[in-house]
Formats: structure tokens, sequence, C-alpha cells
């Protein structure tokens, strides 16, 4: 299993955070002659251009979110077509790009996207899980530090996550150790959190911890899969509760017979 695990899930929670608010006509109100109090905001106030730039992208994402790729990258060249100063646009067509595979055309959004808004920390923390990708640690890592530092951020825990997760792919197990259970303590509600924590205690020995919290994980049905089931039996056979591992590995063959872990399980391959 790697220290991944759940990641599909990383990129795209809390993707439209912020994405309505930045879409939205900045506007100056209008203001009575006697009076310096701005007018509020209303739909008739945002520009037709960036009115059909923010449904756009709100449809590209539904799309992206539903596995939809290229449908999502159509829509999204449309937003961007619309108002080529929504940043956000940029930031999604730099996911999709990297999905795609297309490295280039990817790093070339999420650097628009920062151009736009150099404080977009959505940008900065999807920038850097697609440098993490390329092996790019150092870059990504410096991309995440960014993210976290930018004033009121609201994703701090996300973004934890997953520079904890790339710097354990980098081999760096005691620092990323460190990130991950800074996530913990912030969002200790979070399975991806909890589950990539205890992945990488697993590798480092820490197996009393990692089991403390994957029996938390494991005992939530609709949290529980076969991945978090096959790290917990390989947890209870590094500490030699064989029983206690069969049990674990029985419930996943029971629950998840078509996985590679029930398959892995069946040939009894606890530490591959």
């Amino acid at each position: 299993m790697r220290v991944e695990v759940l990641i599909a899930q990383i990129v795209m929670v809390t993707l439209m955070s912020g994405l309505l608010a930045a879409c939205a006509a900045p506007g100056t109100g209008v203001s009575s002659p006697r009076t310096a109090t701005p007018d509020r905001i209303t739909a008739s106030d945002e520009p037709e251009n960036t009115r059909r730039a923010r449904v756009r992208l709100e449809l590209a994402s539904a799309y992206f979110g539903r596995g939809q790729v290229v449908i999502a990258l159509d829509q999204v060249k449309q937003a961007i077509a619309a108002d080529p100063t929504m940043g956000p646009a940029f930031n999604l067509r730099g996911l999709i790009y990297s999905n795609l595979g297309d490295f280039a055309l990817a790093e070339e959004s999420f650097r628009r996207a920062l151009a736009l808004d150099a404080e977009d920390a959505d940008a900065m923390q999807n920038y850097g899980w697609h440098l993490c990708q390329q092996a790019r640690f150092a870059e990504a890592d410096a991309m995440f530090g960014r993210a976290l530092e930018v004033p009121r951020y609201r994703d701090t825990p996300r973004t934890l996550m997953t520079r904890g997760i790339c710097q354990a792919r980098s081999g760096n197990l005691e620092l990323a150790e460190s990130t991950l259970q800074r996530a913990f303590e912030l969002e200790s509600g979070n399975p991806a959190i909890a589950v990539n924590l205890s992945e990488v205690l697993y590798r480092r020995g820490a197996f009393e911890r990692a089991r403390f919290i994957m029996r938390r994980v494991n005992s939530m049905p609709d949290v529980s899969n076969a991945q978090t089931l096959w790290l917990a039996a390989r947890i209870e056979n590094k500490l030699g509760n064989s029983q206690a591992a069969l049990a674990m590995g029985a419930q996943l063959a029971a629950r998840f017979p078509e996985s590679p872990e029930a398959g892995t399980f069946e040939r009894r391959r606890f530490d591959d």
C-alpha cells in the first residue's frame, strides 16, 4: 500500500472553496450622492462575461469531480475565453492537464493562476501536488509552504496532509510524520489524514500509535475500505498479533474479495 492512500480525494477536497467568491465581480458599489456607504452587490452588478465564465467554471468543476475530464477541459476553456482574468479557471485547468499527463500545460496554467492572484493558496496547493507527482520535491515543499503562509488560509489541514504525503514520497519519513501529525491535530476526524499518518507511523515502526488510529478509522463502516483494513492487518502482524491480523484479513476478503489487497492477504504477503 502506498503512502498516498485516499490521495484521489485530496485534490478534489474543497476544490470549490473560495471559487464563487473569487469569480464574483469585485464591483465598487453604487453610492448615494449624500453618503459614502456603498450599495450591496447583487447578481445584476455582475458583468455578463464574468457571469458566463462563472457558470462555465462551475460546470467544469462538476464534470471534473465526476471524472469527465475532457468535458471539464472544454468547459474551463470556455470560462477562460469569457473572462481571461479568472484565476480559479486557470487553477482548474492546471488540475485537468495534470490529470491528463500534459505537464507543461499544467505548469503554465498554475503559473498563470498565480500571476493573476499571487495569494491564491488553493492554486499553490494544487501546483505543489503537481510538482510532487514529478518528483520535484524541493519545489513542491516550497509551494506548500507558500500556501500555508497565506493569511487566513482555510485549508491548512489539507495542505499539511498533501505536504506530508509528498515528504514521505521523497523518503523523509521523519518530517512527513511531523507534518501529518500537525494535520491530524487540526482535523482528527479526517480519515484521509488519519490513514496517511498511520501509514507513515507503520513505516517508521511506531506500530502501537498506528494501530490506535486505524482502529478508529476501521470502526466507521462508511469509511473503512480494502486499503484501511489491509493496513490494520499489517500493523497487527508487525505487533505479533497473528490472530488479529488474520481476523482483519478475513474481514477484508469478505467485504472486498476482488481487491488487490485481498489477493495479497490470501498469499499472506504482509510485508509487501
